[in-house]
């Protein structure tokens, strides 16, 4: 009896000290652990005289509730008091005027990129991409460039070994290799992305965008083509009329070959695209040549397509107003707040692909 009371006396002038919580959680051990001194007392109940025994089963568990009670309020009021602590710190000053919140914007080149998958997706084109970093055989060989050709040379390609093995890709008509390979015709593709080459000034870039396009089918012919990129221009720039004309010239990956023209005005010192007597130049397009086709294993006696390949940036100065192609890469906030677009306002042929209604450049 006199052991109980003592243990109580002696941790409750323990536990009323100024303890941390280290402390108390070893004060806990010696009084509750498998061998604490209040576990001990329970062992020895079978010990003790018949008639002595409830009561002393009464003072023991007396002592133990109160000294788990007073553990677990010390616990409890350090926590607490820790808690308190912790917020007093992170106290936030409501009196204070609220940080300014700046929206970003989607830049020109990604809005246009967005707006042009918009409109081929509406005639049965699928977007396909491929590595940046190509190998000469899918971006020279597989494409029917002679190894001789100007565009293999180190002044025109980025090549990343001694071997001209590995390069960054001149355009993104390896993406159509790799499809052709993996696929079987039908091919019905577009293939959007960056490309590199060893060029730089007002209209040139060393890391530029294009978009290829690609359909190969039975039966393909010129007039697909043709009908193809008038449908495409006229819902890019958003107009009724579009005059277009196409020009002879030569790549080593289609056969006939021609770069389209199409139409503009100046007005007020403007370039009104659409109508006019005046002609720009906006893309390259043509026949798949036959040899492609070997190269990838489909029959050119039996398949046939075109091929075209657009510059998204030059597409994106036409339309925006952008006059220096450096300015897509300058990362100033001031231009993309200009230029840039709402995240939310998502491209679509049904509603207008942009909020801008002016197809101008100054």
């Amino acid at each position: 009896m006199s052991d109980i009371k003592k243990i109580k006396d002696e941790y409750l002038l323990k536990l009323n000290q100024n303890l941390d919580l280290n402390q108390i959680n070893q004060i806990k051990t010696d009084l509750f652990g498998k061998n604490g001194l209040v576990s001990s007392q329970f062992k020895q109940l079978g010990k003790i005289a018949e008639e002595e025994r409830k009561k002393f089963a009464s003072d023991l568990n007396q002592t133990k509730e109160e000294l788990q009670n007073l553990i677990i309020n010390k616990i409890n009021e350090i926590e607490s008091k820790k808690i308190n602590e912790k917020l007093e710190k992170e106290k936030i000053d409501i009196t204070l005027p609220e940080r300014s919140f700046i929206r970003g914007k989607i830049h020109p080149v990604s809005q246009t990129i967005d707006e042009i998958s918009s409109i081929f997706s509406e005639i049965g084109f699928s977007v396909e991409e491929g590595p940046d970093i190509e190998n000469e055989y899918n971006n020279f060989t597989a494409l029917n460039t002679p190894d001789n050709h100007p565009a293999r040379d180190m002044h025109d390609t980025f090549y990343l070994d001694d071997n001209k093995e590995i390069l960054l890709r001149t355009h993104t008509s390896p993406v159509q290799i790799r499809t052709m390979l993996k696929d079987k015709p039908p091919f019905k593709i577009i293939a959007p992305g960056r490309t590199y080459r060893s060029d730089s000034d007002q209209t040139h870039a060393p890391m530029f965008h294009q978009v290829e396009g690609l359909h190969i089918d039975k039966n393909i012919n010129m007039g697909h083509l043709k009908g193809c990129l008038n449908y495409f221009i006229k819902e890019f720039f958003e107009v009724e009329k579009i005059k277009m004309r196409f020009r002879p010239s030569h790549f080593p990956f289609t056969e006939p070959s021609a770069e389209v023209d199409i139409g503009y005005e100046i007005k007020d010192g403007k370039i009104v695209i659409g109508e006019g007597d005046q002609w720009l130049e906006i893309l390259g397009c043509g026949m798949v040549h036959p040899n492609v086709l070997k190269n990838v294993k489909v029959d050119p006696s039996k398949y046939q397509g075109y091929a075209f390949g657009i510059g998204i940036d030059r597409l994106a100065m036409l339309k925006y107003g952008i006059n220096d192609l450096r300015a897509f890469f300058d990362c100033d906030y001031r231009w993309l707040n200009h230029f840039g677009f709402d995240p939310l306002d998502v491209p679509t042929n049904y509603r207008g692909l942009s909020r801008w209604k002016s197809h101008l450049i100054g």
